[in-house]
């Protein structure tokens, strides 16, 4: 029997305990590190965020790291923040791990909050996490709408309820991120960037967004990790229209095993979940739980073809409300694509436009074609 997530999360060590950040305020978690922690309105209820002393031009101040979604609670926690937790210096800097939502939401306004006519506070992050993120809030489709109801009906998601709900999300990306600042300081893999006198060297990931980046800092043995290792919950890994027949799966176990190297005892700043100590044992539980999912996807592919939606029970067996639907959906496609990459699965789209997968043993696919 494979380990419930209660005892996988046993294996690792929380140093702070159950310890969290009260709202509107930080705990320091290293020298010059501190944790903020905000509500989000979803399943995945908060996001941690880190405030990094720092020093720009002889200005002293933070780095912010991530920031939010842009809603008037997440603007009032960080008003809070502003009030209780800066020291009265200002907010130099934002780095944005990646460009999802409840990262990004917020960094047009932190920029603009904290840029005066000697410093501007500058967005950093990756070239092509600012550029997708520039494009969901432009309102070019918003990551939802007529694409991604398309892009779901053909992996079996044809209900006419869900492809209706899937239709009208046009304004999600842009409701949670209205814009994005038109300028940024490029984030790059390898690339070390000074932060209160400290080297923080980033490490890109993919898989999860289009070019994460995680900061490691020696010196103080510290992972900022975003959503590329977290504590509990595995990283959501997705495929979507955009990108329709990506390997997202293989780039994310590919990139989790990037952080191998750091040392055994690195303290993971994670975007969800509490600090904690165990890296390498939590990557091999990552590499373990998607081996163990697509070993089930490849039996349940045996029996007959199935489509991605066919495929949810078997990944979910829980209810899902539709935001959560749209999350499995990628993952059941980034899970058979996979195994389609990989030569185990073969896929076939029939008169219905619905692709469905088989495995390549199976006598009784009837000929699927790849």
């Amino acid at each position: 029997m494979n380990p419930s997530r209660n005892e996988l999360e046993a294996r690792l060590h929380y140093p702070l305990g159950d310890t969290l950040p009260e709202p509107g305020h930080s705990l320091e978690v290293a020298p010059g590190v501190r944790w903020v922690r905000m509500a989000l309105p979803f399943a995945l209820d908060h996001i941690n965020l880190w405030l990094l002393r720092d020093r720009i031009g002889g200005i002293d101040g933070w780095t912010v790291v991530d920031c939010c979604i842009d809603k008037p609670e997440a603007r009032a926690q960080w008003a809070s923040v502003f009030e209780n937790e800066l020291q009265d210096l200002p907010v130099l800097r934002v780095v944005v791990t990646h460009m999802h939502p409840d990262h990004i939401g917020l960094a047009h306004w932190l920029c603009e909050r904290w840029s005066t006519p000697q410093h501007e506070c500058r967005l950093w992050i990756s070239a092509t996490d600012h550029a997708v993120a520039r494009i969901g809030s432009g309102g070019i489709g918003g990551f939802g709408a007529e694409a991604a109801a398309v892009f779901f009906g053909s992996h079996g998601l044809t209900d006419p309820d869900s492809q209706a709900k899937i239709r009208q999300r046009s304004s999600y990306f842009p409701g949670l991120v209205p814009a994005v600042p038109a300028s940024f300081a490029r984030l790059m893999d390898g690339l070390e960037v000074e932060i209160g006198g400290n080297a923080w060297r980033c490490i890109s990931g993919h898989g999860h967004a289009p070019e994460h980046m995680a900061l490691w800092c020696e010196a103080l043995g510290v992972l900022i990790s975003g959503d590329m290792v977290l504590p509990r919950i595995s990283t959501n890994v997705s495929v979507y229209d955009q990108e329709p027949e990506a390997d997202a799966l293989k780039l994310f176990l590919a990139s989790i095993d990037k952080f191998r190297p750091l040392p055994a005892d690195a303290l993971v700043l994670p975007s969800h979940g509490r600090p904690f100590t165990g890296l390498h044992e939590r990557i091999d539980q990552l590499h373990d739980h998607h081996r163990d999912r697509l070993h089930e996807v490849l039996e349940a592919c045996r029996q007959r073809p199935h489509s991605a939606a066919e495929i949810l029970p078997v990944l979910f067996p829980r209810a899902l409300d539709l935001h959560q639907t749209t999350f499995a959906m990628g993952e059941a496609v980034a899970h058979l694509n996979r195994l389609w990459h990989g030569g185990q699965l073969r896929r076939e789209r029939n008169d219905d436009g619905v692709w469905r997968f088989a495995a390549v043993d199976d006598q009784a696919s009837g000929g699927m074609a790849t």
